[in-house]
């Protein structure tokens, strides 16, 4: 599956209920179980069918730091960047390999109420027992057009 915005993200940029400047915006690594690469209309955490969290020990999904949203005028589209971040500094192997990030605003943490934000494709992997260090695309972590 490709990269997207989720369709209910979209709606909330064009209603002027998501300001990417101020959420809480978290990533979870998923795995090749996950249905959040197809479930492109969902509200909501809990209307992803499966998200398949990867589950290997030292796993944390990771609250991204510095979140700005910019204007980049010569691709004709907005940016949403933020800091590098961490899935653990010590991260085993799960019970299957990771395939994309999850992208989500945390409200409260309950899955009806936390919504997603974007997909974006992981070449597939797996932990080792090292650091598992993310480093977001120098475009954007979200590229909206």
């Amino acid at each position: 599956m490709a990269d997207f915005v989720y369709t209910s993200a979209k709606a909330k940029l064009a209603k002027a209920d998501l300001d990417g400047d101020t959420v809480d915006l978290r990533s979870k690594l998923c795995m090749s179980n996950t249905t959040a690469d197809t479930d492109q209309d969902a509200a909501t955490l809990s209307g992803i069918t499966t998200i398949d969290e990867y589950d290997g020990s030292g796993y944390t999904e990771i609250d991204f730091a510095g979140v700005v949203v910019s204007q980049d005028d010569p691709n004709n589209r907005a940016e949403i960047q933020a800091n590098a971040g961490s899935y653990g500094a010590t991260v085993g192997v799960g019970t299957r390999q990771w395939v994309g990030h999850l992208y989500y605003v945390f409200i409260d943490g309950t899955p009806a109420n936390d919504y997603p934000v974007a997909w974006v494709d992981e070449t597939p992997g797996d932990g080792n027992g090292g650091a598992l260090n993310f480093t977001p695309n120098a475009e954007g972590l979200v590229q909206i057009t």
